[in-house]
Order: structure tokens, then sequence, then C-alpha cells
């Protein structure tokens, strides 16, 4: 080895080990956790928004417009990991995370002031729509650009570094939940539809500021200063690692929807199951409290003994155990079953979805890691993530049948773990 491979490795690790890794952490976190957090109160308040935004005669109607304007947004997402991704890899992580963070905080502050449908007529839903495909779009370029910035920072410790992204997801779900439960359990039906629901999309705007301050005294990553730039990610990208981003949509595919089918659970719990709507936020509370805590520990395990073993053995207790855990919800339903049922769902998507950022982070050179990520991730969560609360709503308004959203749930987890296999065989990823 060279003194400048030396040098360079020495101070690698000295960046690593310094205490502002944990401001770098949340530095990166944050952004994440603001994104997912306005999803989740989205989805958490639909049926309040669904009457504000898209009021028509037939209630199921009205929260599938709702449902479809939050799956629709996702298209957005695509587009701005080309867009995003690619301006992380040619200026830097630090300018993307800057940028992403300041639309994102646009996009939820629109929502939050957002006069109804009462008020303004027509351009209250155009409104509504507008904000999230701004949010889709910034959203877009977050994931890649904090990923790569995270694990850059610390190679030697991938899996534990790249795990905070999903860990912040947990403290969303958790503090949208605490939010929902609170509110709905707090405040009569007309407070809650009159401005009750704006207040956690006002945090979500306040949130904000503090992460554009927190990002704009961050530094570079080493990795990336010293890595030759690619003239065009995108090109690159899809000229010589398709299978890779193929990979990474593929291995993704059972997380999102167990997300989404977790942000959907207080709309389950309330129509499908006959609960009080406060029962659901309880259940989802307690899901983001083990995914936030959870997440950095199986994330530090698999840099140990590997990430897919460890995605492996989640995914096939997923595909076993899921629908019996709807059937169980649905043949007694009661916030104790409701409960149990969330409970062993965020257990397992906490293990299986910890290892996932550090995976794909390592199916990509640096040149190209932000695009390569973000076309994945977003094309993943666009396809199966934000079409699943609508893609649920319909198959159960379609069939009649409340176990749907188990069987939508046991082919995801097919889809996944056999990317897995063929990733394992034909890549030789670990």
């Amino acid at each position: 080895m060279s003194i400048d491979s030396v040098t360079t490795a020495h101070a690698i690790e000295t960046r690593a080990t310094h205490p502002r890794l944990s401001r770098l952490i949340i530095a990166t976190s944050i952004g994440n956790a603001l994104e997912f957090y306005d999803l989740v109160v989205y989805g958490y308040f639909a049926t309040v928004l669904s009457r504000l935004f898209f009021p028509v005669h037939d209630r199921t109607m009205s929260l599938l417009l709702t449902l479809g304007t939050f799956a629709l947004s996702y298209l957005a997402r695509p587009l701005g990991a080309l867009v995003l991704g690619s301006f992380s890899d040619r200026r830097g992580r630090k300018a993307s995370l800057t940028l992403s963070i300041g639309l994102m905080t646009l996009g939820t502050g629109m929502v939050a002031l957002m006069p109804p449908y009462a008020s303004i007529g027509l351009l209250a839903p155009i409104g509504i729509f507008a904000s999230r495909l701004l949010q889709g779009f910034s959203a877009g370029g977050e994931f890649g650009s904090s990923t790569a910035f995270l694990i850059e920072h610390a190679p030697q410790r991938k899996g534990f570094m790249a795990s905070w992204q999903f860990s912040s997801q947990g403290a969303s779900t958790l503090l949208a939940s605490a939010f929902g439960a609170v509110l709905t359990g707090a405040l009569t039906q007309p407070q809650l539809i009159d401005w009750g629901w704006r207040i956690p999309f006002l945090f979500g705007m306040l949130i904000g500021p503090v992460g554009l301050y927190i990002r704009s005294r961050i530094d570079e990553t080493p990795e990336f200063e010293r890595t030759e730039k690619a003239a065009s990610p995108v090109r690159e990208v899809l000229a010589t690692q398709k299978s890779r981003v193929l990979v990474s949509i593929g291995s993704l595919v059972l997380t999102t929807t167990a997300n989404y089918m977790l942000l959907y659970m207080p709309t389950y719990a309330s129509r499908q199951l006959g609960l009080a709507p406060w029962a659901g936020f309880v259940a989802t509370l307690m899901a983001g409290f083990i995914m936030m805590v959870l997440t950095p520990m199986v994330g530090h395990w698999s840099d140990k003994v590997g990430r897919t073993r460890i995605m492996l053995g989640a995914g096939v207790l997923f595909f076993l155990t899921v629908y019996p855990a709807f059937m169980l919800m649905n043949a007694h339903p009661s916030l104790a079953t409701l409960i149990a049922a969330v409970i062993w769902v965020a257990l397992l998507k906490a293990t299986y979805f910890a290892p996932i950022p550090a995976l794909m982070s390592e199916l990509f050179p640096t040149r190209t890691r932000t695009t390569g990520m973000a076309l994945g991730y977003n094309i993943g969560t666009t396809v199966f993530g934000g079409f699943t609360p609508l893609a649920v709503a319909a198959l159960i308004a379609a069939t009649g049948n409340n176990l749907a959203p188990g069987l939508y749930l046991m082919l995801a987890a097919i889809v996944s773990l056999g990317t897995l296999v063929w990733a394992r065989a034909r890549l030789d990823v670990s």
C-alpha cells in the first residue's frame, strides 16, 4: 500500500470516529425524517383530507381520490432521482441535500396552509396535488444523497451508518402517530376537520429550517472529493448498471409495501375493523418506536454477518406470518390484536430493511452512487410503495375481502426474496 493510500485511509478513519459523527447522522437523517413524516401524516389524515379537498357524495370514492393523489405524486420521484441524483454526483452530496430539504419544506408548508375546497373550489385539490408533486420531486434526491453522504464519511461502518436513514423513518412514524392519537382523542370531529389536522403539517414545516441550517454547516465527503466525476451519471448508470438498479428495486419491494401498509393501518382499523380512530394510531406509534430503535442495531449486525443473510431470514418469516396476522385481526378485532399484529410486522420490517441502504450503496461506484441509489429507491417506492394504500383500498372495495392486504404483502415478499437470491448468485453480494 502506498504512503498516500495509508494517509487517506487514516484520514477517513479519523473523520469517521470524530465526535462530529453524531452531527452528520442528524444532518442527513433529518431530511429523510421530514420526508417520511409528511407522507405518514398525509396517510394518517387521509379521511379528513378527503372531506376537505376531495368532497364527493360517496365516502369510499372520496378516500380513493385522496389516496390516488398521494399515489400519483410519486410519479415525480423518479424525475427527482434523475435530476437531484445526477446533481449530487456532479456537484456534491452537500449541495443536493441542501436543495432537497428546501423544496421539501416548501411543499409541506403548501399543504399546511391550503384553504379547503369549500373556500377556493377546484384550486384546493389542484394545490394539494401540486404540493405533493413538489415533495415527491425533492424526496427523489434525498435518499441517495443522504445515504451516500453517511457511508462515505464512515466506509468501514456502512450498515450502521446507512441504517439511520430508515431509523429516522421510525422516528417519523412515532411522531406522526403521537399527533394522530392525541388529536383524534382530544378533539371533536368538527374541531379536527376545521383546524386540528393542520397542526402536524405546521410542525413539519418548522422542521425544515432547522435541517437546512444544520446541513449548511457540514463538510463534503472526502471520498466524493477525490473521485473523478462522471460526465453524465444518468447515462453511465443506464448504460452499464441497469441490473444493479433492478436489484435495488426488487430488494425494496417488501419493505416499501410494508411501510405504506403500516401507514394505511389507522384507516384500515377504523373502516375494516370498526375500531376507534385513535386505536390505529396507538398501534403505529408502537411500530414507529420499534423501527427507530431496532434498525441501527440490525444495521450494525449487518456489518458483521452480511446484508442478504439477515434480509432473507426476515423475508421468509414475513411471507409465512403476515397473512395469519391479518386473519387474527379480522377474527378478533380489538386494540390488543391490532397492536400484536402491527408490532410483529414492524419487527420483521425493521430487520429486513435495516441493511438495504448499505446493500444499495455497495452496488454502485462512488462516481454514480447517488444516481444509481436514487433511481432504484424511487422507482421501487413509486411503483410498490406510493400506490400501496390506493391498491389495498381498491382491492378491499372490489373484493370485499378484508384479508387482501395480507395477500398483497405475501406477493411483495416473493418478489424481494427472488431478487436477493438472484443477486447473491449473479452479482456476488453478501
